[in-house]
């Protein structure tokens, strides 16, 4: 029973924590640093099945971003919530689970953290294999690749909304679940369009390598499938609770 009460108090202090405006820039640097260790092993295992010559095969590129968000989820789900995604931080605030104040600082730590991570492995390796970008490959058009890319964002929004507390990705379920989810999409849909469902990982390698002619694609796509996947948890669920919005909204939003 004890440990019940402990375990509690812990959460509802890391509530607090998460919507108080003091730490804002805590969250900040968990968003900049989380997005940039997805963004390295994304683009990363990319590079290194270029430098290996396919030695580090697309399934294992694939898998990697599932794991390091499942990783990710455990040791800073509490402090931001791990959202590590423009699009994700647009559906919790879309949902309302989220303050809107908050967003243009999550979306920026993230695109930071992106850029970061692909500048390291450009520095270290060069523009191989274009750094990693995600472009629509095998014949898919830009209009196929916007379409698959909505989809698999609604799914992932889906998965991260229900499993989430308020505007955090936390607990067990919910690192298994996203970091599954992320996994399974790349497995099939990376060699269609990269899989990205992320503009912060998309916009990373693009700007580094100075090529935009496919970057609204992962624009578009990820945030229409963010607000379909906000949409489909109403019919699903219903409306937000009101503990969810309280919690990640708390008193004060203005951080």
């Amino acid at each position: 029973m004890a440990t019940n009460t402990n375990t509690s108090e812990k959460e509802r202090e890391a509530e607090r924590r998460f919507a108080n405006p003091a730490f804002k820039w805590r969250r900040a640097f968990a968003e900049l640093w989380g997005t940039f260790l997805l963004v390295l092993v994304a683009v990363g295992g990319a590079v290194a099945s270029a430098q290996s010559g396919g030695e580090f095969t697309r399934t294992a590129a694939s898998v990697g971003p599932g794991i390091m968000v499942m990783v990710a989820i455990y040791f800073m789900g509490s402090v931001s919530g791990a959202h590590l995604n423009p699009a994700v931080t647009f559906a919790f605030a879309l949902r309302r689970n989220f303050p809107w104040s908050r967003v243009p600082g999550y979306v920026t730590a993230q695109i930071v953290g992106a850029v970061l991570a692909a500048g390291l492995l450009r520095a270290l390796f060069g523009t191989v294999a274009d750094l990693g970008a995600t472009m629509p490959e095998h014949g898919v058009t830009a209009l196929k690749a916007v379409v698959l890319e909505c989809v698999l964002t609604a799914g992932l929004v889906n998965t991260i909304l229900g499993t989430a507390s308020g505007a955090r990705n936390i607990g067990t379920n919910a690192g298994i679940a996203v970091g599954g989810y992320i996994a399974l999409a790349g497995l099939w849909a990376s060699t269609f369009t990269g899989a990205s469902m992320n503009p912060a990982r998309t916009l990373g390698p693009d700007l580094l390598r100075g090529d935009f002619s496919t970057s609204w694609i992962y624009l578009a796509g990820p945030l229409a499938g963010a607000a379909i996947g906000v949409a489909f948890e109403w019919i699903l669920i219903g409306p937000p609770t009101k503990s969810g919005s309280v919690a990640a909204q708390g008193e004060d939003d203005r951080g």
